[in-house]
C-alpha cells in the first residue's frame, strides 16, 4: 500500500472511531450534541490522531493507540472551537465550514468545546484504565500540554502580542505552546503505549521530534496563510496579518520562513530515523508535512 492509501485509510479510521465515541446529535440536550458533531465532523487533516497512531507503530505491541489518538484531536478541537470566537481570533470559518460560534451562537460554542475537555480524558481513564501507570503517564501528558504552560499559555501570547513589532523569541514561545505542544504530546502519547514507551532516552527523541515538527508545522502555516486561497484552507485567508500577528513571514519574509519550516522538518526527520523501529510512514508524513498546500 502506497503512502497516500495508507494515510487516507487512517483518516477514515478516525473519522469512524471519532463520530462512534462522541455523544448522538439527538441526545439531550441536543443542541450542544449538534455543536460537538459540526465541529468534530468537519474533518481536517486529522494529522495530531495521525501521529499518535504512526508513532505507536514504530515500536508497536497489541495496544490500541486510538483512543489516545481520539483523546488529542477532542482537545485540538476545543482549541479551534474557542480559538475562532470574536474574543479571541473572530474567525468565520474553519475546516471549510462556519465555526461553531456562527452556524450555532457564541455560549454554544463555549459550552461545545468545554465539553470537549473533560470528554478527552474520560476517553483515556475508559480506554487505559486498566494499565494504571500507562493511564496515569497520558493523562499527565495531555493535561500538561493542555494548560497555562502551554497550549493555553501559548494562545495567551498570541492574543497579547497582536498589533507588536515581530520578536524571535515571543514568535517562537508562542509557537512552541499554542501549536507545537500539541504536536510533541500526539507523538510522545503513541510512543508511550508501544513496546519502547517506558525507554527514557528514546522519549526524549522523540518528544525533539514532534516539537521540531510542530515548529516547521507552523512555519508552514504561515506562509500559506499568505500564498494559499480561502478554499484551498478551508478558513479565511491572511487573517494572520489583518489581526496583527506575529508570524515568521512577517518577521523573517517568506523565503527566510520557508528555510526555517525545511531546517525543523530535518532536524524532526533525524529524530525519528534515531528512534528506529517501523518509521517508514512516520518520515514520509513529516516529509509531506512541509509541502502541504491546506
Amino acid at each position: 500500500m502506497n503512502f497516500q492509501q495508507q494515510l487516507s485509510d487512517m483518516v477514515d479510521q478516525v473519522n469512524h472511531a471519532l463520530l462512534d465515541r462522541l455523544p448522538e446529535k439527538d441526545e439531550i440536550p441536543t443542541r450542544i450534541h449538534e455543536a460537538i458533531r459540526h465541529s468534530t465532523a468537519a474533518g481536517g487533516k486529522r494529522l495530531r490522531p495521525i501521529l499518535t497512531i504512526a508513532a505507536h507503530a514504530l515500536h508497536g505491541n497489541a495496544r490500541d493507540p486510538m483512543p489516545a489518538a481520539l483523546a488529542i484531536e477532542c482537545i485540538h478541537t476545543y482549541s479551534l472551537i474557542h480559538d475562532d470566537l470574536p474574543a479571541m481570533d473572530n474567525s468565520d470559518m474553519r475546516r471549510g465550514r462556519l465555526s461553531c460560534h456562527k452556524a450555532f451562537d457564541e455560549a454554544t460554542a463555549i459550552l461545545a468545546g468545554d465539553a470537549l475537555q473533560p470528554m478527552a480524558f474520560e476517553i483515556l481513564a475508559t480506554a487505559y484504565g486498566n494499565e494504571s501507570s500507562v493511564a496515569v503517564d497520558l493523562l499527565r501528558m495531555l493535561a500538561e500540554t493542555a494548560g497555562s504552560r502551554q497550549l493555553v499559555g501559548g494562545q495567551m501570547q498570541d492574543l497579547i502580542s497582536e498589533g507588536k513589532d515581530p520578536d524571535e523569541r515571543n514568535l517562537r514561545y508562542i509557537h512552541e505552546n499554542k501549536t507545537a505542544a500539541m504536536i510533541r504530546c500526539a507523538l510522545t502519547m503513541g510512543f508511550r503505549l508501544g513496546n519502547k514507551g517506558e525507554d527514557p532516552n528514546l522519549m526524549k527523541l522523540i518528544a525533539e521530534a514532534g516539537l521540531s515538527l510542530g515548529l516547521a508545522f507552523q512555519a508552514v502555516d504561515d506562509l500559506l496563510d499568505v500564498t494559499a486561497t480561502s478554499e484551498e484552507l478551508g478558513k479565511d485567508v491572511a487573517h494572520d496579518a489583518e489581526c496583527g500577528k506575529v508570524t515568521w513571514v512577517a518577521l523573517l519574509g517568506q523565503e527566510k520562513a520557508r528555510e526555517l519550516a525545511a531546517k525543523h522538518t530535518s532536524d524532526a526527520i533525524d529524530k525519528v530515523t534515531e528512534v528506529g523501529g517501523d518509521n517508514t510512514f512516520l518520515l514520509e508524513l513529516a516529509s509531506q508535512m512541509l509541502d502541504r498546500t491546506s
